[in-house]
């Protein structure tokens, strides 16, 4: 019985938040392959079919960028430079490989920089498209396919459609799980704090998917059993709207001036785990689907709609919904800097969600720790403005 099986889930998924990385670097001396992943836009479900350990990569916000400065410009974004730095002080020397998507001028303009420095046994640069149309999910299926014979190449393993047809079906009940444990956001007070929340989130994507459904699932049962006091503060029921957003910092800023976070459209929450793969007779067919039409990421341009209204509700109806389900209070915009993809979108995010009738604050800030204290005392005034 797994930690996480007997009780103990939150004690594990703190665990490996902490020590992030940890099970995969057992799992590498254990004699599987690691391969490393940036953005919502790794194909965890190829990879899972082709038997190696997917591993969502990270930063230290709680770190200096003391190396990886050398390598790259400073005006990239900020959490690419700072998983860099990570990557080349060691933290990830136990990864067989990486994948980098086609999504933004910092990840796309830096490949060379991270293949020439890392040097490791496999490199794969995913072609992503940017648009949603029929030649567009043609293409990538084609860079799936190229994905997956460079993987057989590596691992000298086939990849059969059945495996990648098991790897959907378990992904897509690692993403129903994740969605059970989210519903007990919906509760106020919500049964699980928004820090609490994020150390899952981290840990589960550090994880092979089934010991990251068994965590969750863990988790799920110990919530549900808990005993919460009756509540006499009304806190503020608040939704965190960004990107790689995957440290408590910012979470401990707004649930510290006493705003509850009870749900998010960040990449490593609901963006991942919100959308199913569909079941096709091609399984490629699904997870291009998936990756191109169902994730809602700046970078994937969605032409629907006859008006500008219409595109907007394509494009941001989601938070709309989310935020009468978990009947938000407020959103909270956080934008890193030199992030243009996400920058571009906050005056058409913010008009839609205003015009709805629920307050924003727009935060820009550092993937660091040390630029976080000035901006509490604006979440302050936000959380009193909306009281």
């Amino acid at each position: 019985m797994t930690q996480s099986e007997n009780g103990n889930g939150l004690v594990l998924a703190e665990k490996y938040y902490s020590q992030y990385g940890s099970r995969a670097r057992e799992l590498k001396a254990a004699g599987r392959k690691v391969i490393g992943y940036l953005t919502a836009l790794g194909p965890v479900e190829i990879m899972t079919a082709a038997g190696v350990v997917s591993l969502r990569l990270k930063g230290n916000v709680s770190e200096a960028i003391t190396k990886g400065d050398a390598y790259m410009e400073t005006i990239v974004c900020p959490f690419v430079r700072n998983v860099f730095d990570a990557a080349v002080k060691g933290r990830y020397d136990f990864l067989d490989g990486m994948v980098l998507p086609h999504q933004c001028d910092s990840i796309d303009r830096t490949d060379d920089v991270w293949s020439d420095t890392l040097k490791l046994p496999y490199w794969h640069f995913l072609n992503v498209p940017h648009v949603t149309d029929e030649p567009s999910v043609e293409f990538m299926k084609d860079i799936l396919r190229i994905f997956i014979q460079t993987l057989e190449e590596f691992t000298g393993e086939k990849i059969t459609d059945e495996a990648i047809a098991r790897a959907v079906t378990a992904h897509n009940e690692n993403r129903r799980f994740m969605r059970e444990l989210y519903a007990l956001r919906i509760t106020d007070p919500p049964l699980i704090s928004g820090a609490e929340m994020m150390k899952v989130l981290v840990a589960a994507m550090s994880l092979p998917v089934d010991e990251s459904s068994a965590l969750i699932k863990g988790v799920t049962d110990e919530i549900k059993h808990r005993e919460m006091p009756p509540s006499t503060e009304q806190g503020r029921r608040i939704m965190l709207v960004g990107d790689q957003v995957d440290d408590v910092a910012i979470i401990e800023a707004i649930e510290g001036a006493g705003g509850r976070l009870v749900m998010d459209d960040l990449s490593i929450g609901s963006k991942m785990y919100w959308n199913d793969v569909d079941a096709t007779p091609d399984p490629i067919q699904g997870i291009a689907e998936r990756y191109l039409r169902k994730l809602k990421l700046p970078t994937t341009f969605v032409g629907t709609g006859n008006n500008y209204q219409e595109t907007l509700e394509a494009r941001f109806g989601h938070m709309k919904q989310y935020i009468e389900e978990f009947k938000v209070d407020g959103v909270i915009l956080f934008v890193y800097k030199f992030c243009d993809p996400y920058g571009f979108e906050v005056p058409a995010i913010r008009n839609f969600i205003e015009s709805a009738g629920t307050p924003v604050l727009y935060l820009e800030d550092e993937y660091s720790i040390s630029t976080l204290a000035r901006l509490k005392t604006r979440i302050e005034a936000f959380l009193e403005m909306i009281a």
